[in-house]
């Protein structure tokens, strides 16, 4: 396993984990959410590089997205 993809792992178990602790929801629950979204989608895709942004942003985006039906992304 090469360290972007080890990094994308421990980046996908740590939004789970928010997700399934801030909806108090089961983890397998949170994972089908996670999994079955753009932002997922998104960061999988290492061209994206948001692969390279903390978890928490990621979730972030992933919050925006289950509230507004897509990603919201801040102008900087």
């Amino acid at each position: 396993m090469c360290k972007k993809d080890q990094l994308l792992e421990y980046s996908i178990q740590d939004i789970i984990d928010m997700i399934s602790t801030d909806q108090s929801i089961e983890y397998d629950e949170a994972m089908n959410k996670f999994y079955n979204s753009e932002v997922f989608e998104k960061l999988i895709d290492k061209e994206t590089g948001l692969y390279l942004e903390s978890p928490e942003y990621v979730y972030d985006l992933f919050k925006d997205e289950m509230n507004f039906g897509h990603i919201i992304q801040a102008e900087i």
